[in-house]
């Protein structure tokens, strides 16, 4: 399963050069999108991207989706970072163990292929998330913690060690790019400088602590975000879990805090 060509084909290679000069250009996340959606396709043809930024020491993290398909929603994301059981989270920790690209397919078997690794994963949670495989790889700062961490999903055709290639080459691109767009990051690191964990707060729970940080109650911020309230509460579970709080006044205070909210 490991042997394959590093080369790249002339086309390829031409819309690698054609990544690598546009994202020279990108200033801002509407840009990032675009990005994805041009040569980059050519590359590593995906629906869904996720991405895990590091904002300060330890793991903390923001997590940003880029979507192209409206089968992947906030809530299929929740479910595959799931702590227990989580594809995404699996993944995550598979990368962290080994520092190699991660492959995710129902029909890969688990195991390290030399030039990838396939974690055992919950099939059931893979289907529930609505991701359908996972290509994935990071980036590590200095001292060992993640600093960046890219999880390609509903990538077509089947998983390989060309899959696992390419993204060596695109992610550092990836990081890069994302860095440059990111807002706030800047004084999200001066804030968390004293090594304060904030988990992984997905952009649906920024949105709820958002609103929490206005007085809204679960039925209200139900309302406006036209979720049901069994899901604001379910996701507001997460977020004191997360920010390791015991009520929500607490939680949108250290959200203000961490740089999670808008003033």
């Amino acid at each position: 399963m490991d042997n394959y060509n590093k080369d790249l084909t002339p086309d390829q290679a031409s819309a690698f050069l054609e990544v690598v000069d546009a994202s020279l250009r990108i200033k801002k996340k509407a840009q990032f999108f675009s990005w994805l959606q041009g040569h980059f396709q050519f590359l590593l043809p995906h629906e869904v991207l996720l991405c895990g930024f590091a904002i300060g020491a330890g793991r903390v993290f923001s997590l940003e989706t880029f979507s192209s398909t409206r089968y992947v929603t906030d809530a299929h994301v929740t479910i595959a970072m799931d702590e227990e059981s989580g594809v995404l989270m699996k993944a995550i920790q598979s990368w962290q163990h080994t520092a190699q690209p991660v492959l995710v397919d129902p029909y890969l078997k688990d195991g390290h292929f030399g030039s990838f690794t396939v974690p055992k994963i919950d099939a059931g949670n893979l289907q529930e998330s609505e991701l359908r495989n996972l290509a994935a790889y990071g980036l590590s700062s200095a001292d060992g913690s993640i600093s960046s961490f890219f999880c390609f999903s509903r990538v077509a055709g089947e998983l390989s060690a060309n899959h696992a290639y390419m993204l060596e080459l695109l992610v550092p691109y990836l990081h890069s790019v994302l860095m440059r767009v990111s807002e706030g990051m800047a004084n999200i690191n001066e804030v968390l400088g004293d090594g304060a964990t904030a988990g992984l707060i997905t952009a649906r729970e920024k949105e709820i602590l958002q609103w929490v940080h206005t007085g809204k109650s679960n039925w209200e911020i139900a309302t406006i975000l036209e979720i049901s309230p069994l899901t604001v509460k379910n996701h507001m579970q997460n977020i004191l879990r997360k920010l390791d709080v015991q009520n929500r006044s607490h939680a949108a205070a250290k959200a203000s805090r961490l740089g999670l909210i808008r003033h």
